[in-house]
């Protein structure tokens, strides 16, 4: 796996490069976009991307579970998790992307 992650500032420099707006606007640009992202999510509303893919959360019930060390069980309390769900293009572009680079 590679090791490099791509970061806000990386998306900024990318929109000020491919579009020409200034580095400040192209930063607020992405806090905004991300920022929108996160409060539908937080309001229970699935977030799809066409062509990328699909934020949305799931509730998980209570569980009883085990610590790997000791076989001891330990309550598990409900949780809401978010998931991604990539879209059927994002597994292929992904998919010929690592088949180029001999994987």
């Amino acid at each position: 796996m590679a090791g490099k992650a791509l970061t806000r500032d990386d998306l900024a420099r990318a929109l000020t490069a491919e579009v020409g707006l200034s580095r400040t606007d192209s930063a607020a640009l992405v806090d905004r976009v991300l920022e929108h992202i996160s409060d539908a999510l937080v309001r229970g509303e699935a977030v799809k991307v066409t062509g990328f893919g699909t934020f949305s959360l799931r509730d998980k019930a209570a569980r009883v579970g085990r610590n790997p060390r000791t076989g001891e069980e330990a309550p598990i309390t409900p949780r809401r998790v978010l998931s991604f769900r990539p879209s059927a293009e994002m597994k292929a572009r992904v998919d010929q992307g690592h088949r180029d680079k001999g994987g």
